[in-house]
Formats: C-alpha cells, structure tokens, sequence
C-alpha cells in the first residue's frame, strides 16, 4: 500500500521524505492556506522534496469553466502533479475531460460507494474515501472504503483507492485489510506507526547490554 503524507508545511514534507517510504503528498485549500505562501510556489517546492512522488493540488473554483482553466494550469507546473478535484457534478466532468487529455486526477471528499462509483467512471486516478470525518458523525468512515474496493475490483476500474481523513494507525490497519491502495495522513499519525511500547522496551536492553558489556563496532 501506497503511503502519502497530508500536508502544506514544507518542513513536513522533508521529514517524511527522509524516511524513504512515503509515495506522494496531498494538500488541500485549508493546509496550502496554512502556509501562508503562494500556491504555486508550494506545490513545486513539494514537488522538489519528493521528486518522485505524486503531488495532489487542488481547484478551487466550481463552475466547470474556471475548474477547467485552473486544472490545467496547476497540471502544466510539473508532471508530478495530479489535479485534486471535488466530487460534485462539475468536478467528475471535469475529470472526465482530464482523463481524455491524460491528465491525472484525484477526486477528493468521496464519502460513498456511490460517488465512488461516479469517480471511477470518470477515470479518476485515486478516490479519496474519507474515514475520520464519518467516524465523527457517528458512522464507520472504513465500510465505503471497503464497499469501494470491492467495486473497483469488480468492474476492473483503474482507479485507485485513496483512504482519506486518516486519524491513527488503526486506520491504516483497516485500509489495509480492506485492500485499499493508498491512505493519506498528516505527519503525526505518520510518526505514530513507528512507535510501539515494546520496540522502545527492547531497544533499551539492548543497548543496556551492549554497553554494560563493554563493546564497539569501530
């Protein structure tokens, strides 16, 4: 499973890039408006980080017109950039339009099987299902993700299964059971899947060991 980390913060992506094992980064309205910089600047200063990497930005206008203009634009900045788009009518026309052209898309704030459906047949390139928003309403945010997996492995779309509003480690968990091919997340919940209690226990007698012990590797 693909793993993408969900930021604007320059500082983020760099510390996750270290690592070596992060596939991609997804922003949006709200985190490129954290920063407090130019979008353009931004998104290809992520792209220069993680130059590998697939690099989600986002249109903000909602009229197919303007949508159009702008997805062409941000897609013109640099071939790793994959045009987010909101998945209402306009947005899966416009990813259909994209798709003709090549261009990759994302559609985001898919919440069920049903908008899934739209997107994938529209030739979206990721869908992104978000969990952590419809565990908040009371729901399992992970049975359209599921449902949507299914479907895509069904029909035999290309479309890849993004698992959005990621809030912990139990999530990506479930996003891999249910066989989803990407999850995004911030850093922090990132940082949270190295951690375990026994790892921290068992590298501290180690190192106890080799120290008590006396040795050196040089």
């Amino acid at each position: 499973m693909k793993l993408f980390v969900d930021t604007g913060d320059l500082d983020e992506v760099k510390k996750a890039a270290e690592w070596g094992v992060i596939d991609g980064v997804t922003t949006n309205p709200t985190l490129i408006a954290k920063t407090g910089k130019p979008f353009k600047e931004v998104v290809l200063k992520i792209c220069e980080l993680m130059p590998e990497g697939a690099i989600s930005a986002e249109v903000v206008a909602t009229d197919y017109d303007t949508m159009l203009k702008e997805a062409l634009e941000i897609s013109s900045w640099n071939p790793q950039i994959v045009v987010k788009v909101p998945l209402i009518e306009n947005g899966i026309k416009l990813v259909s339009t994209l798709t003709d052209k090549g261009i990759r898309t994302n559609v985001t704030l898919v919440f069920s099987v049903s908008q899934a459906l739209m997107a994938a047949k529209a030739g979206a390139t990721y869908i992104s299902n978000f969990v952590g928003r419809v565990d908040d309403n009371g729901a399992d945010g992970m049975d359209a993700v599921r449902d949507t997996v299914d479907m895509v492995n069904t029909y035999g779309f290309d479309s890849e299964v993004l698992v959005a509003s990621v809030r912990h480690p139990l999530h990506v968990l479930e996003s891999i059971r249910a066989g989803a091919h990407v999850a995004t997340m911030p850093l922090k919940t990132l940082e949270m899947m190295f951690k375990h209690p026994m790892t921290d226990s068992g590298l501290e007698r180690f190192l106890a060991d080799w120290n008590k012990a006396g040795l050196s590797i040089f």
